[in-house]
Formats: structure tokens, sequence, C-alpha cells
């Protein structure tokens, strides 16, 4: 069911896109230690490393040029002798974290993400999952998956990873038409994703997906339909079809275009309708918010076993209560804490080599924290949550309740004294339902923007 335009205006504003709560801008920095996380960190890893495993996500940050739409913490060079020194640095920083864990770790979930993994060879990118397999058990089902970039993604690369166990790539696109690729230089042809695709089916991945974004500078309905149309060729196993996030003053390459390049609300409203209806049409099943998969995949199979989990790394239908975040900038999760690293290689390769754990900032939740995390992070996989006042009095889920009532008179949500649960015309409109919850961001409304608009 499509949204009304008089909604989406109304529910058009800043809103965080919940892959964590509380989110990175209302963490409690100042109450947090990095030995207070490392206990946090031991702990989840005594509680659920046996039955669960842990998730590994490691920040390749580096690219050989900038895609100017990117919001990701990159470093830029041709030089590709940085590789090994930065390897060897992530593999400094696990051992460090390995010894916060009494036993061996159990490893369920890999992913490889950037900057451009593939700018790596692929013989490096063997050392790298080498070294952190080291002392390691997979767990039986493990999921591996890393982010490549279709330009530069070799069959050495598709082979060496495959033999190491990965069966998942990402392929970032974004959109096919050349002059969207130009102004956001972000350059790759039909021809080079389809040979990566073929070839990566070929070797045995058992899952592609294609990374796509709507509201990019010079885009339009017709660039939208082409590029589907294009995607259908090829029918990719997943599909993340994002809206793209103008925040250029938090990614001072987004200034190489303004505003007037931009799709207008209604143009952008049109984008994202088409594309939905595209891929439904072409038999991808919605999943949460934001991605489409196909019958065959795990993650349509996780939606459907209410199994489907949501971290850092996006949807996954791995659960883990503790991922450790490997690399510049990555975020470790403990459940009970997050911790960022720091945010320059520089910094990062000084403090690593010098045997001091990179972090640079985190948060301890609190019990509020979790309560609120919980039904957050339900809504996003689930489309529903449900609570009990007297198992877990909250004063904060009773004024987000409150807030919600509005959401419910719009139709985006079923509301009743004990659970809520998210209409067809609510699923867009998922991260202003989580809003109405997020206790911190009521409690100190932001006086600038913090967050991309929920369009």
């Amino acid at each position: 069911m499509e949204a009304s335009a008089q909604l989406l205006q109304k529910y058009q504003v800043a809103v965080p896109r919940y892959t964590s709560y509380p989110t990175v801008p209302y963490w409690d920095t100042e109450a947090f230690t990095t030995k207070g996380w490392m206990r946090t960190a031991a702990f989840a890893f005594e509680e659920s490393n046996q039955e669960d495993g842990i998730s590994l996500y490691v920040h390749l940050p580096y690219c050989e040029s900038l895609c100017t739409y990117c919001g990701c913490n990159t470093h830029i060079t041709k030089n590709h002798a940085v590789e090994l020194p930065y390897i060897h640095a992530v593999l400094k920083e696990w051992s460090m974290c390995k010894r916060l864990f009494k036993n061996r770790p159990v490893i369920s979930e890999i992913h490889l993400g950037g900057g451009t993994p593939t700018f790596f060879s692929a013989d490096n990118l063997q050392i790298l999952i080498n070294g952190l397999l080291e002392g390691a058990i997979v767990k039986p089902g493990a999921e591996f998956s890393f982010e490549a970039h279709p330009a530069n993604t070799t069959e050495e690369h598709l082979q060496a990873l495959y033999n190491l166990g990965f069966r998942r790539l990402s392929l970032g696109i974004q959109d096919f038409d050349p002059k969207v690729q130009l102004i956001i230089n972000r350059l790759q042809s039909f021809e080079q994703v389809k040979t990566v695709t073929d070839k990566a089916r070929k070797v045995g991945y058992t899952s592609v997906n294609f990374d796509l974004i709507y509201g990019l500078p010079l885009q339009t309905v017709d660039s939208i339909n082409e590029t589907i149309m294009q995607v259908a060729q090829l029918m990719p196993d997943r599909i993340a079809f994002y809206s793209y996030a103008h925040v250029p003053w938090v990614k001072p390459g987004q200034r190489k275009f303004t505003e007037e390049h931009l799709p207008n609300p209604e143009t952008k409203k049109q984008l994202h309708e088409l594309g939905r209806h595209m891929l439904t049409k072409l038999g991808y099943h919605e999943i949460g918010m934001d991605h489409f998969a196909l019958h065959t995949d795990s993650l349509y199979h996780a939606q459907q076993s209410q199994k489907l989990h949501r971290n850092f790394m996006g949807y996954t239908h791995q659960y883990t209560k503790l991922s450790i975040g490997l690399g510049v900038s990555a975020i470790s999760d403990s459940w009970y804490a997050f911790a960022q690293n720091v945010k320059t290689v520089e910094e990062y390769l000084k403090l690593v080599n010098n045997g001091t754990l990179p972090v640079t900032k985190g948060h301890i939740l609190t019990r509020e924290d979790l309560i609120i995390r919980r039904h957050i992070l339900e809504i996003m996989c689930t489309g529903k949550t449900c609570w009990n006042f007297y198992a877990e009095p909250c004063i904060a889920l009773v004024d987000g309740i409150a807030r919600l009532e509005e959401l419910a008179e719009d139709g985006l949500i079923e509301l009743n004294s004990w659970c809520l649960t998210v209409t067809p015309t609510g699923k867009r409109f998922l991260r202003n339902i989580c809003m109405a919850l997020d206790a911190r961001l009521w409690a100190d409304k932001p006086a600038t923007q913090l967050f991309s608009m929920a369009g």
C-alpha cells in the first residue's frame, strides 16, 4: 500500500537509521571507559560464544578514488604498499581482543567492508582471513561476506575468498546511468557487473547482493527504470535499495554537487515507489527496511521464520550478541555496550602498533537503553513489538508509546495497550516509528540536523 503525499510530507524529517540504539550522536561518551567496554565484551562472550558465536566486521578503508555520494570512512590512495601494514595492524588488534576471551572464539559471521575491500590483493586478503581464523572455530553454517567494486574485483579475489569460506558478496552499483555515475564518480559498466556476477556464481557463491540508491544527483524516473531493467537481466539474490543520505556537513565530498542537482521530494517519492514496484514485480520480497530478497535467499527465510537480525553491518540471518569491529572507525557491539575505533588511519596504526586498543569513544547501555533497544530492533526486524509494564517497568517506554498514538491515527501502526504492529503503509516509515520510542533523542532534540531525511 503506497503512502499518501500528505503522509510523506508530514514524516519527511531528519531521522536516524537505527543500526544501533542509542544512535551514535546520543552515546554518553563521558561515562564510557575502555575498561568498561572490555568487561561487557568478556561477559557477552561467556554468555553466547558457544551457542551463537561472534561476528567480525573488518573495515578496509582504502579506495583509489572518492565516490562523492559516499558516507563511509575512506582513505583515498593509489599506493598499494599500504595493504600489508594495515592488515598486520588489524591482526594485532584482533589478538588484543582475543585476550579478553577465556576460550577459543566461535566465528559465525565475517564481513569485509570499507572503503573498497577489493582494493587489497587476493593474496593479502588471504593473509587477513587466515590470521583472523587462526586459533578460532568456524561455526557450522557461518556466513562470510565482502563488499566489492565491480570495476576492480578479479577472478583471483573471488576464488581466493571462496576457498576461505566466503559465499556472499555485495556489489556497489548505485545506478547504471552514465550521467549519474559521472557526477558521483562511481564508474562501472553493466558488462563489468555482469562479468563479476557470472564469475561469482560460476565459482560457487550462493548469494550476490546489488546496492542501489535512489535520490542521487541527476537521477530521473527513466534512469531508475533503466537501472532496474538491467538488474533484472542478472537477478541478484538480494538488493539493498537505499535512500541517498545528503549530509555534506558530515561528508565534504558531497559538496561537489548541490541540492539543485538532487531530485525534488516528489520526484524522489516517484523513484522509490517505482523501484519498489519493479522489484516486487520481479519476484523480490521486501525485507525490513531498504532490503529485498528472492525467496531462495537466507534473508527471506530468516524473515519468514522470525529470525531476522540487524546490526551495524545491516540485516542478517545470523544472530550474535557480540560483534567485534576491527580496523579504523569500526564499531563493536556487546549488546550491553558500543565501542568505536579512532577515525584516521594514521592514529589507528600508531595506537595498535603500540599495543593499545584503538577505541576512541563508546557507550555503556543503561537498563532503560536495553529496553528501548529491544523494541526498536524488533520493529526493524519483525514489524511488531510487545511489552509488559509489570515485568519490565520503564517510564521512557510509556512516554514513547504516547508519542506512537499519532502514528496509529495516521494508519502507520496498529496500537493497543501491550503491542504495536506496523501496517503495510507504515513499512515506508519504520525509521519514524522507531524515533517515537527514541528516549534519548526526545530528551535532547538536536538544534542542528544530525541525520538524513526519512524519505
